[in-house]
């Protein structure tokens, strides 16, 4: 194991982390908020100290890099980002409780999107634009960052690899262009592009400066964070169709934007994850407006009905857990079709999170062969996806990744009911689901209109565990944490 290369990895990272830290700390100081502003500034001289000294000790660090590496340093990466990412929440008094600064931050670097805070607008702006610059950060991998601007590696396109394949979303990673170093500028790239736009057409929408920006790093990073105690709800109606729009682009597969760049319309419009993604998202939409026409005070109409709708629909799907009405007053058919929607999540690729469509297909597709096997047994039937056949590899990684899932759920679900505070079984099954699956809110008593703060420190420690093996897909926190990973040295 290469420990002093993964030490420098996660120290450069800390270093970036740092100067990310600055245009909080500027707003702070403009603002005048000076407890916001002291926060950030010891936080970033201690994460300065620690990145200084591990680099210092790590200068002449071995290249080589394995993927037993690449999984260890991403889930060591992502924790210590966490831990010092709270610093700011937790100095400036803000946050007096550490473990619910853990919390936010985990949830904001994850893309969660679920908050202990009761007032959010009491933290100032400062520590707001932070809370939301997680998102942005973590949506497409702070560590794909990393790899698109640090020339770390040299020629070894195996460090990029391992390292993208283990903080990148979905069942594999491919190559854009034949260096992977290019491949994370490529997707930053776009990502950058797609949030400019966002804040321009907020900002055209009427959506005031501030909120713009930190309502669309949010949406990018298919978060969830808000920045007034009403989430989206008082905004036009113009911002809130922008917002839906962007949820759902930036849930799509950047592979597709990257066909669209190429001007590969044709290769774009057949891709099976597409399709499906989209039609779930017109199927989920309309059942619900049909569902909830008149049901509550913001539902009277239709353009209300559609508008919420389709926000909620969106949002759920996509993971971003904004809101602009309480879905939780909403029917039980409307509610349970949200649910499935959590379990699906967006595309394999995005920024979103969950089981990913892609999965969903490639299951049905496993079934259906099976069922066929069933009665043809001496037939091979080769799964097939957008034409390429699918390997037996990949389907048993597909079937290894649902059971982990399963007992992830299922364990996370009894520490939570066994939770003090004594929750009703929605409430804690929902709370599994919104921070297992990078949500945030759930129903309930941690719906959309309440937050999490009820929970004990154990059970905000476990759904940050969650949060992170969520974002993660799971093997690179259970790498941390498994003997054999760390048994034999190189």
């Amino acid at each position: 194991m290469n420990y002093k290369m993964m030490g420098r990895i996660i120290a450069l990272v800390v270093l970036i982390e740092t100067a990310l830290m600055l245009p909080a700390m500027l707003i702070a100081l403009i603002g005048r908020d000076g407890a916001a502003a002291g926060g950030f500034l010891v936080s970033m001289g201690i994460m300065l100290a620690l990145s200084s000294v591990s680099l210092f000790l790590t200068r002449n660090a071995p290249k080589r890099f394995f993927a037993r590496e690449g999984m260890v340093c991403v889930g060591m990466c992502w924790v210590v980002l966490s831990l010092l990412g709270a610093l700011p929440f937790f100095l400036s008094g803000r946050v007096p409780n550490y473990m619910d600064a853990f919390f936010e931050t985990v949830s904001g670097f994850t893309t969660t999107g679920a908050s202990i805070l009761t007032d959010v607008e009491a933290l100032g702006h400062g520590l707001l634009f932070w809370r939301s610059f997680t998102h942005w950060v973590g949506g497409m991998g702070i560590l794909v960052f990393f790899l698109a601007i640090v020339p770390i590696s040299g020629n070894n396109e195996g460090f990029t690899l391992h390292i993208l394949r283990a903080e990148s979303p979905g069942p594999s990673v491919n190559k854009m262009v034949p260096r992977m170093r290019q491949s994370a500028a490529i997707l930053y790239w776009m990502y950058v592009a797609l949030t400019v736009l966002d804040i321009i057409c907020l900002l055209i929408a009427r959506m005031p400066v501030f909120d713009a920006f930190c309502i669309a790093f949010g949406t990018a990073g298919t978060g969830g964070f808000g920045v007034l105690n009403s989430g989206c709800a008082t905004y036009p109606p113009a911002a809130q169709n922008v917002t839906t729009v962007f949820m759902i682009l930036f849930g799509v597969n950047f592979g597709c934007y990257y066909l669209l760049i190429l001007r590969n319309i044709t290769g774009m419009l057949k891709d099976e994850e597409l399709r499906a993604y989209l039609l779930i998202i017109l199927a989920a939409a309309v059942l619900i407006a049909f569902n909830i026409y008149g049901k509550t005070p913001d539902t009277m109409g239709v353009e209300p009905t559609v508008r919420h709708s389709a926000f909620t629909v969106g949002s759920i799907i996509t993971t971003t857990g904004f809101s602009t009405t309480d879905f939780d007053l909403w029917p039980s058919f409307s509610k349970a079709i949200l649910l499935v929607l959590m379990f699906c999540g967006a595309s394999a690729g995005s920024t979103g999170g969950g089981i990913k469509v892609v999965r969903v297909l490639l299951l049905l597709k496993g079934i259906k062969r099976n069922a066929h096997h069933i009665f043809h047994p001496q037939e091979v039937q080769v799964i097939r996806f957008n034409g390429a056949r699918v390997g037996e590899e990949t389907m048993s990684n597909l079937n290894a990744y649902l059971a982990a899932y399963v007992f992830i759920v299922i364990g996370t679900f009894l520490i939570l009911s066994a939770d003090p505070v004594n929750y009703s079984v929605s409430t804690n099954f929902s709370a599994v689901m919104a921070t297992f699956n990078n949500i945030g809110p759930g129903i309930e008593a941690v719906g959309p209109t309440q937050n999490f703060s009820g929970y004990c420190d154990l059970s905000k420690l476990v759904m940050s565990a969650a949060m992170l093996l969520g974002r993660l897909e799971i093997f690179p926190i259970f790498a941390l944490f498994m003997p054999s990973t760390f048994r034999r040295g190189f």
